[in-house]
């Protein structure tokens, strides 16, 4: 098996895992479409990666449109898409007493509906292909329930369902899915917790390489060995802790 050539759209591209994973695809001789709020982010990927085909997008997960142009670009200049990964996602932590409505809907409209968007922007390309592969990005907070992370783990319980369900409707029609529940890793998605003391801590507990936190090379390694598997193989659900986290 070999990444050449393979078309990828990558969903939250920008940072962290996504950006990651882009440049390794990219050095692998892949051909990405890769797409985030933060163009200038892209385009700084693209610069690392010259001899690579990049197509970079601005695009928000919870507008079905702005996928809709990824996928529909991607197909229109690379003739199909292999892979959709749906890895856009935040996570604004709080107590349920707060009754933080705001950050209630945008969990739900990027962790959830952004996962729906994607799947059904490139779902009915993969059909007609008669091939594809769909990879979302959850958390072991999919599996697992804290205080304080109530509704965040609501939504990747959500997309833990959502892609089962895909898994059940298309793996006979050839179309592959993959759901990754990273651990704790180092990238930016503490930023998105409005609550200071609980952003502060888990910032802190990202800072440094140890035991108990994944770096987002280690993911994209993770994500590149998913998708060179072969057609007849799929690993449905992948789980990827540190090593020391409880």
């Amino acid at each position: 098996m070999s990444l050449k050539d393979k078309v990828i759209i990558i969903m939250g591209a920008s940072s962290g895992m996504g950006a990651a994973t882009a440049n390794l695809l990219a050095q692998s001789g892949a051909k990405l479409s890769i797409a985030a709020r933060r163009l200038d982010k892209l385009e700084v990927i693209k610069k690392q990666n010259p001899a690579a085909d990049i197509l970079t997008f601005k695009a928000d997960v919870t507008k079905i449109n702005e996928v809709q142009a990824v996928v529909d670009q991607t197909v229109k200049t690379y003739g199909h898409v292999d892979v959709m990964w749906n890895n856009a996602g935040i996570m604004p932590v709080n107590e349920l007493r707060k009754g933080a409505r705001n950050e209630w809907d945008n969990l739900i409209n990027i962790n959830i509906h952004g996962v729906l968007n994607g799947i059904n922007a490139v779902l009915p390309t993969m059909i007609q292909q008669g091939f594809g592969h769909i990879i979302s990005t959850d958390s072991v907070a999919g599996f697992v329930t804290h205080a304080k992370f109530a509704v965040y783990a609501g939504t990747k319980a959500a997309v833990r369902s959502i892609m089962e369900g895909l898994r059940q409707e298309e793996g006979k029609n050839g179309i592959k899915s993959t759901t990754i529940y990273p651990g704790q890793v180092a990238t930016e998605l503490a930023t998105s917790i409005n609550n200071d003391k609980l952003r502060q801590k888990i910032s802190n507990d990202i800072k440094e390489p140890s035991m108990s936190v994944l770096q987002p090379d280690e993911i994209a390694k993770t994500v590149a060995f998913v998708i060179d598997t072969p057609k007849n193989m799929s690993i449905n659900e992948l789980v990827i802790r540190p090593t020391a986290e409880l």
